[in-house]
């Protein structure tokens, strides 16, 4: 790390202030769309994942965060219970360029699984695509592994989506 990077001030909060959750949408639509030339699709589907932790979430088992780096917003993830019990989604995974190369995404992440184990999630899941390099290594420094992939047209792209799963189970379960 450089030593400019050591004064930066970095914070991880949970995403409950006004503003958060529509940072979280624009920020996706604009980043995504400058880096990968990714249409209005992503942006909607992006969206549609706010939307739904917005009207929807419960406490004691879905949370978001936010990144700041030096007071401002630079990074968010979400952790939102699946259909299935005892199954996690990780969603909406990012970190702005500017903070990048100052360990967000893993704090971010690393936040979310603490949180899954905490509200007793056994596994968690996520759906992304290939070309997301930065992100899969985040997610492989945590173990979790491809558990299916196949072509994906979408965004405006031909891509290939992945879904990553990590067993947070220490142990034998208790079914």
């Amino acid at each position: 790390m450089s030593e400019r990077a050591h004064r930066r001030r970095t914070v991880i909060r949970r995403a409950d202030r006004p503003g958060d959750l529509g940072w979280m949408l624009m920020a996706h639509g604009e980043l995504y769309a400058r880096q990968f030339g990714w249409n209005s699709a992503f942006e909607t589907l992006v969206a549609t994942i706010v939307a739904e932790y917005a009207a929807n979430h419960s406490p004691a088992v879905d949370a978001a965060w936010i990144a700041e780096v030096d007071g401002e917003r630079a990074g968010c993830v979400m952790l939102v219970a699946d259909d299935r019990p005892g199954v996690a989604k990780l969603r909406v995974l990012l970190v702005t360029p500017a903070a990048r190369g100052l360990g967000m995404g893993t704090r971010l992440v690393e936040e979310a699984l603490r949180f899954a184990r905490e509200a007793g999630h056994r596994r968690v899941t996520l759906w992304t695509t290939d070309n997301l390099v930065s992100a899969r290594r985040i997610y492989q420094h945590f173990g979790f592994v491809l558990t299916e992939e196949q072509p994906h047209r979408g965004f405006g792209h031909d891509l290939v989506g992945q879904t990553w799963t990590l067993d947070l189970a220490d142990g034998p379960r208790a079914e």
